[in-house]
């Protein structure tokens, strides 16, 4: 006799039949049934992880691959090699690797020596100290060069002390002066931010086991910060190739052509035909030296040390009787460094014309007036500001995003990502504004300030994705587990946890990507139109002008507000 089975009919040997009493289950070869619900059959969703990876893919190609596929594009359409190797590029690529590796190699040096002398010893006047190192960070890199000239050019201020020159600062040793100078304080943050990290029971075991401070500070805490150190020189070494004011400015006058500043020549001569397909193909070759670099940099990343467990905070060394000798030679190159500069730029903001001597009768603030009053400054300012914000708003979003979803989830795709995101980062300002001024003429952003804000996201995205990489490679997986077991979906447990978690060093990147673009000049000259001049494009417009001193004064107003800001910033953070 028939029996049931939950509630169905079924034959005598146990299976169930089917409704007509047939015994045969009508499930169609090949195919599952669907998983039942109280409301039939349950569709199949898309997952929103996948969803924001093909948005964020979507939206990184056409800030990076667009522009960058276009330089690609016209660089391989004819060669131009022969005429590259005729005009010296070969002289401009050795100069670009030496100026740039030979300035890294300084700038880690220099900021690992600060890093311990600020953060891990009892030198007085500490944090008044970091702040003024750290102030170059703040002053674009056009106008440094602008103030040391005035300091150690020909006709300069210390210079012009003694019978025979100091130093002229023009020529190769001058490029690799300044890019050290500013750019020691980006090494310095990551330099630092690993010694943070660095327990200091490691110190304490070694202490107790009869070394002193200074041999387990060389023996134990260096060797843990050799993968922070070969990573800022890394992005050092990068970021110092893809310069441009620098070498325009010191390098030029003694014919000492990068590879930066004979894409400029090209662009601006018109001495070349057809001077697009040229630059890109200079353009292509530093693609690969960026390839390169980043790659070099992930293999790091791999290689680099993790310590579970909480960090304990590491005791002060005590200088003992270094202490007041120490104190004056870092206050004395801490000075040298910031304060002589910008006394420079006062110097020429003050004085009449250039060569005027330095009395008290000859100073006026005509130059000051006229800096400020130029038709062309509130414009500049205006603009720069919204650049500047805009960029820094976009980049922080899309960062932060790029670098959730590349470290804390599993996908093919995410070294691609994450190369394509940072990539920008060793391309030359100019190579970029060319790619956007291509892109431009078929978008409807060319002659708008909207091309030039593509253009700052294009080159200051990889800013906030190495800014939030390394915490979140940091953020344990345990925290996001435990909200997917409280039934949260994977989208909902990036965002609650390695999301929020990250948002601080999301900002902090934000913050440089607003400072980075709010003194830039490469890209904003060569993208700019009638109303969209920035700042960076007034003070070139005056110094190409030759009122130098209205130039110079305008720049020490920005540098002014630049230290200003960095002195507000660490002062609120201090009172938190």
């Amino acid at each position: 006799m028939p029996s049931s089975v939950n509630g169905r009919p079924s034959s005598a040997n146990g299976r169930p039949s089917s409704a007509d009493g047939s015994g045969a289950a009508r499930v169609r070869p090949g195919r599952r049934p669907a998983p039942l619900t109280g409301n039939g059959p349950r569709r199949a969703r898309i997952d929103g992880v996948d969803g924001a990876r093909v948005l964020l893919w979507v939206i990184v190609a056409a800030l990076v691959v667009a522009p960058l596929g276009t330089v690609v594009s016209l660089g391989l359409a004819d060669n131009h090699v022969p005429q590259l190797v005729d005009d010296g590029v070969v002289v401009a690529a050795r100069n670009s690797v030496v100026s740039a590796g030979l300035s890294a190699i300084l700038a880690v040096v220099l900021a690992t020596a600060m890093a311990l002398l600020l953060d891990r010893t009892n030198l007085p006047g500490r944090a008044a100290l970091r702040l003024m190192l750290l102030s170059p960070l703040l002053i674009p890199p056009f106008v440094g060069a602008i103030a040391w000239t005035g300091l150690l050019g020909p006709s300069g201020i210390l210079n012009t002390f003694r019978s025979g020159p100091l130093w002229n600062i023009y020529g190769g040793d001058g490029v690799v002066f300044l890019l050290t100078v500013h750019s020691y304080p980006l090494a310095y943050l990551v330099i630092a931010a690993a010694l943070r990290r660095v327990p200091g029971d490691l110190e304490q075991a070694a202490r107790i086991s009869g070394a002193s401070a200074w041999y387990a500070l060389r023996t134990v805490t260096l060797p843990l910060l050799r993968p922070a150190l070969l990573a800022a020189f890394t992005l050092t070494a990068v970021s110092n190739l893809a310069d441009f004011g620098i070498p325009a400015l010191v390098g030029l006058p003694e014919r000492y052509v990068t590879l930066s500043t004979m894409v400029y020549r090209y662009i601006q001569s018109g001495t070349v035909d057809r001077p697009l397909e040229v630059v890109s193909t200079i353009g292509i070759a530093l693609l690969v030296l960026a390839v390169l670099a980043v790659g070099v940099d992930r293999l790091l990343a791999r290689r680099s040390w993790h310590l579970d467990g909480p960090v304990t905070a590491p005791q002060t060394l005590p200088l003992g009787a270094a202490r007041v000798p120490a104190a004056v030679i870092a206050w004395t190159a801490g000075s040298a460094l910031t304060v002589l500069p910008i006394l420079a730029l006062a110097t020429q903001a003050l004085l009449p014309a250039p060569g005027v001597p330095l009395r008290w009768e000859n100073l006026t603030l005509d130059s000051l007036v006229a800096a400020t009053t130029a038709p062309g400054t509130l414009v500049g300012v205006k603009n720069s500001l919204f650049l500047a914000v805009g960029a820094a708003i976009v980049c922080t979003v899309l960062g932060l995003a790029v670098g959730v979803l590349t470290t804390r989830t599993r996908s093919r795709d995410n070294t691609a990502l994450t190369l394509v995101a940072l990539l920008p980062q060793a391309v030359p300002g100019l190579v970029i504004a060319v790619g956007w001024l291509i892109v431009g003429r078929y978008t409807g952003l060319f002659d708008t300030r909207w091309i030039i804000l593509c253009a700052y996201v294009t080159a200051f995205l990889a800013i906030v994705v190495q800014a939030v990489r390394a915490p979140l490679l940091s953020t344990p997986a345990a925290l996001e587990e435990a909200a997917r077991s409280a039934g949260a979906s994977r989208m909902r447990a990036l965002f609650d946890v390695p999301w929020r978690m990250t948002i601080p060093a999301a900002l902090t990147g934000g913050v440089l990507v607003a400072l980075t673009a709010v003194r830039e000049l490469t890209m904003s000259v060569l993208l700019v139109a009638p109303g969209t001049q920035t700042l960076g494009v007034s003070i070139f417009n005056l110094q190409q002008a030759g009122d130098y001193n209205a130039a110079a004064a305008l720049s020490l107003l920005v540098a002014l507000v630049g230290i200003a800001g960095l002195g507000l910033f660490a002062s609120s953070k201090a009172a938190r």
